[in-house]
């Protein structure tokens, strides 16, 4: 199983952004596209498109003007990366399962035979995303996967996935 290729730029986008969104005065310095495309040689056109997601989620805001671009809205380190997953639309699955349908990955109303499995490592990966945050990849925090054992708040019709209380 891979991540695809939005969910990587969004998320080195964004440490980028992040990165680079203050002056030395304090103030919030936005940077253009262009700007986060040449640091991190990734497609502007391609970065305009997740760029679009990402500002419709809250994500990023954008300022216009001479000296405009984008900012991040919420806090690096309250911006989860399954946040950002979700919100270039880029869901992780190992089934073929629709939770929408009563259609089973085998396009019948049955499972396959390792369902569970694949759902449990699914969940896994959900967790795992859902308890880094963005300043830990920019700190370069070391991932532990015990955080992973947690249980999981999955509203499959929302499609977000939190930790339980």
């Amino acid at each position: 199983m891979k991540l695809s290729t939005k969910a990587r730029y969004a998320v080195i986008a964004l440490v980028d952004l992040a990165q680079h969104d203050k002056r030395a005065d304090g103030k919030i310095k936005p940077s253009s596209l262009l700007d986060i495309s040449q640091r991190q040689s990734l497609s502007q056109q391609y970065l305009e498109q997740l760029f679009s997601k990402l500002r419709r989620a809250g994500i990023v805001e954008s300022m216009r003007g001479q000296s405009g671009g984008y900012f991040l809205s919420i806090s690096p380190s309250e911006l989860s990366i399954s946040q950002i997953v979700n919100a270039v639309d880029e869901p992780i699955k190992s089934t073929k399962c629709d939770p929408a349908s009563d259609l089973g990955c085998q396009g019948k109303q049955s499972k396959c035979l390792a369902h569970s499995l694949w759902m449990g490592l699914e969940n896994s990966i959900h967790s795992y995303l859902a308890s880094i945050t963005l300043n830990d990849v920019i700190t370069q925090r070391p991932m532990p996967l015990a955080v992973m054992t947690r249980p999981l708040d999955i509203n499959e019709q929302e499609g977000t996935i939190r930790h339980a209380s």
